[in-house]
């Protein structure tokens, strides 16, 4: 062995991997890479690995969870990027890596592929369809804007709305630029369409998510997928207004409506006040012209139609005239309509018999019933007796004796049941009876007596139908319910209000009927 050979200092292979990772540390303390980023690997810690590659070199890459939760683009593989870090090595396996702090598309050229990647993949999904978007509302009395509080675009879409149409705006502030951006934004959209319909905040109408111009990086926000999803699933119509007239991101295509500016947001959020007004102006006075018109036709139409009319009095004479008839024929129609009624009352009388008569009829009957039911009894009990005495010549004394039983129970059920006809005649004829008194009582002009009324009688016994055939002086009988009364007419008029008279107290009833009327049992 050589003497410098022996001379070297000898390391362990921990200190050499230390020594060359504090060398490598050291000289390369801060470096700026330009690569395409190969194997992208997101941990379940939310650290991220990837590969950093050229055309003839890899180099390690890993980016902490912190600065990868920053990030305002996906990490995909085939994109150039531009990774700001430090180099350093793994001593477990005696490679360097770079450790990413800061990691950003490696220009616009690079943006612009990945944007047009994301639209195509959203545009997959349906998002940015034609029939998902919703009509704006005529005129909001809320509108939700999601910008800076501080910028000038609010100012501008507020001078707008006031010189516009002055409506209720609810200011959702956020950052427009930036790494939180997007979550930002994001929520903002969805805590707009969280408020309740009623709530102490109101629900707006159409919701303007706005920011001003600036670069594709500056913009970046607006392309993020969480901020695209939740433009596309807001149950509030949206409209964005997003940079200048020539910018263009991916939340326009989810939107409702875009606008070209914010204040082109403003424009198409209201119509014009006064326009309105004029408008409403010209529409009400055409529709008091319009009825005016259509009055004066009606008018027209009206007089035109009344000249072809009849008059009423010519209308009205005919129907006149055949009142007057009838009016003239009416009370000797009723007076023969009376008549007749009182011809078939006393036909109806005639053929009615008495109470009395009834009862004795029924009497009758009943009598001679009972006469030729005691004969018949006594025959059937002698024949029954005789036949009885026959079977007994023949048989002996227990057929005998079951014989005469059944024989007795024979003539006991024919007893019971002549008993029972005898009884249910005698009830119908009684039912007949009260049906015939009942008719009789309801044609008796007593029972109208009975209700205060009177019947008036001339000295010859003639009714009297009207106070105007009698005479002063002249003799009249008077028949109330309980007796008569002779009186005599005085031709004098008293007052209609005579002098009350102290009541009569009424005489008992007699204990026996009248003689006019009997019992009806």
């Amino acid at each position: 062995m050589s003497e410098d050979a022996s001379n070297a200092h000898e390391f362990s292979v921990s200190e050499l991997a230390l020594s060359l990772k504090r060398t490598v540390e050291d000289v390369y303390g801060h470096v700026r890479v330009r690569g395409e980023l190969g194997r992208v690997t997101l941990a379940k810690s939310g650290h991220m690995y990837l590969d950093l590659k050229d055309d003839k070199a890899v180099i390690d890459g890993v980016m902490w969870k912190g600065p990868v939760s920053a990030l305002s683009f996906r990490p995909e593989e085939g994109l150039e990027v531009i990774a700001e870090g430090r180099l350093s090595t793994y001593p477990g396996r005696s490679k360097y890596q770079i450790i990413i702090e800061k990691l950003e598309p490696a220009g616009a050229g690079a943006l612009m592929a990945l944007l047009e990647e994301r639209k195509k993949k959203l545009a997959a999904e349906g998002l940015f369809a034609a029939e998902r978007k919703r009509a704006l509302p005529f005129l909001p009395k809320v509108i939700g804007v999601v910008t800076s509080p501080t910028g000038a675009v609010i100012r501008d879409i507020l001078h707008r709305l006031e010189d516009r149409f002055p409506v209720h705006v609810l200011l959702w502030p956020v950052v427009v630029q930036g790494e939180t951006a997007a979550a930002q934004i994001a929520a903002a959209i969805e805590g707009f369409n969280a408020l309740p319909a009623g709530g102490p905040i109101p629900r707006p109408d159409v919701l303007i998510v706005a920011r001003g111009g600036g670069s594709i990086e500056d913009l970046w926000a607006f392309n993020e997928e969480i901020v695209v999803r939740a433009a596309a699933a807001s149950g509030i119509p949206l409209i964005s207004a997003v940079g200048h007239e020539t910018d263009t991101t991916l939340i326009d295509y989810a939107s409702d409506r875009r606008a070209p500016t914010p204040t082109g947001a403003a424009e198409m959020a209201v119509p014009v006040r006064s326009q309105l007004m004029e408008e409403t102006g010209s529409w009400g006075e055409r529709l008091t012209r319009g009825l005016l018109r259509l009055v004066d036709s009606r008018k027209t139409e009206l007089r035109s139609a009344a000249r072809a009319l009849p008059r009423p009095e010519t209308l009205l004479g005919l129907a006149r005239q055949r009142f007057d008839s009838a009016a003239d024929r009416l009370p000797v129609a009723l007076n023969r309509l009376v008549e007749r009624r009182k011809d078939r009352l006393r036909i109806a009388s005639a053929s009615l018999h008495s109470p009395k008569a009834l009862i004795a009829m029924a009497r009758q009957r009943y009598a001679g019933s009972k006469d030729r039911l005691a004969p018949a009894l006594r025959s059937l009990t002698r024949s029954r007796r005789e036949r009885l005495n026959t079977v007994m010549a023949g048989l002996r004394p227990a057929t005998l004796k079951r014989e005469l039983q059944r024989e007795r129970r024979n003539l006991g059920q024919l007893v019971g049941r002549l008993s029972i006809c005898a009884e249910s005649r005698t009830r119908e004829r009684r039912k007949d009876l009260a049906a015939l008194s009942a008719r009789l009582d309801s044609v008796n002009f007593k029972s109208v007596l009975g209700r205060g009324f009177a019947l008036v009688r001339d000295g010859d016994g003639a009714l009297v139908r009207a106070g105007a055939s009698l005479q002063p002086g002249q003799g009249i009988e008077i028949e109330f319910s309980d007796t008569r009364r002779d009186a005599v007419v005085d031709g004098t008029r008293h007052s209609a209000t005579p002098s009350p008279v102290p009541a009569k107290k009424r005489a008992p009833a007699p204990k026996h009927p009248s003689p006019k009327q009997g019992s009806l049992f």
